[in-house]
């Protein structure tokens, strides 16, 4: 019996873990989000206050390189690197339940354009 329950322990945390580990591709903003236009863009000086917020908030699931782990996804690939600056700032500000990903809209707008022009220095490396 406690072997059953542990077999179907497992399978709990897996099917659960699961979702985290594949990427959401469906995960798409909104028009009128990708066109939003970064109040900071061009505006380099900005990419390391968005660097310290990002590794209080975000290195836990995308490591502090942004490189991805386990929980979180490769945010300096073509991939992230291709959206918009209104699509990453939505989905900061929105996050994603289904992948895990949590909402930071309580943070100030220009605290989450930071993270967009942080993520921006990350594909220049």
């Amino acid at each position: 019996m406690t072997r059953a329950l542990l077999g179907l322990a497992t399978l709990s945390f897996l099917a659960t873990a699961v979702p985290l580990t594949r990427p959401e591709r469906a995960w798409q903003a909104p028009a009128s989000a990708d066109a939003r236009v970064n109040p900071l863009a061009g505006r380099t000086d900005t990419a390391a206050g968005g660097g310290k917020i990002f590794r209080q908030r975000c290195a836990v699931c995308h490591g502090d390189d942004a490189s991805g782990s386990r929980r979180g996804p490769n945010l300096t690939t073509g991939p992230v690197q291709r959206q918009t600056d209104g699509a990453l700032f939505w989905k900061i500000t929105s996050g994603n339940t289904r992948t895990g990903m949590p909402t930071f809209s309580y943070l100030p707008d220009l605290q989450r354009w930071q993270l967009v022009n942080h993520l921006r220095s990350l594909a220049a490396r």
